[in-house]
């Protein structure tokens, strides 16, 4: 190739991924469609993305990072600082399988779970082994509704108001200690369920929350 075409093919590499992996549009959309795993996982990113892009990317924000997904002592998908106060969004996703049409629109369930195992410590002394998120572990859930009718649009809740566990074998304790792993939810949103996180960040700013 002439120092041009490396430089073309060089710069496609870098901005197409369809051209770096040698793929077209219909084998790439073939390979997630077939694959429901890798597609979970590439929704849960973009989430992540639209979820910065439609509500965090604007001059109410400033210090819009995502924690490194490796760094255990520092997870969250999208930490801000807001009126001077520091905040951690969970995103999460709604099982595809659990959605179903109603007659007032839809009703789903997802996960608010942790993405592997960890030891969790109590204030009276006892630990669990477990995936549950803590009870403050974060401020806000933002649930990400594209399985509904595949546009992106986000409910929010404070995680205070998020149900706690009933598995029997953690103590009254742990179990309000605990965020339950399923979560159901409706659209139209009905209590806890927002779509305008500014009016829970509010509520923490002011102590309502």
């Amino acid at each position: 190739m002439s120092p041009k075409e490396i430089e073309i093919h060089n710069k496609l590499k870098k901005e197409n991924i369809l051209y770096r992996w040698q793929l077209t549009q219909e084998e790439l959309t073939g390979i997630v469609d077939s694959n429901p795993s890798m597609r979970g996982l590439m929704l849960g990113y973009v989430a992540e993305y639209k979820l910065k892009k439609l509500h965090f990317e604007n001059a109410k924000i400033s210090a819009l990072i995502k924690d490194d997904d490796h760094d255990r002592k520092s997870k969250g998908d999208v930490r801000f600082i807001y009126k001077g106060k520091s905040f951690l969004v969970e995103s999460k996703s709604l099982q595809t399988k659990t959605v179903k049409k109603t007659n007032e629109g839809f009703t789903a369930s997802f996960q608010c779970d942790a993405s592997d195992c960890r030891t969790v410590q109590f204030s009276d002394g006892s630990e669990v082994r477990t995936t549950c998120l803590l009870a403050g572990e974060f401020d806000i859930v933002a649930v990400n509704l594209f399985a509904m009718e595949e546009e992106w649009k986000f409910a929010f809740a404070l995680n205070k108001d998020l149900p706690k566990t009933k598995y029997p074998k953690y103590s009254a304790f742990q179990q309000q200690q605990l965020i339950a792993s399923l979560i159901k939810i409706q659209y139209p949103l009905q209590p806890p369920f927002v779509d305008d996180p500014y009016l829970l960040l509010d509520q923490l700013i002011d102590g309502a929350g």
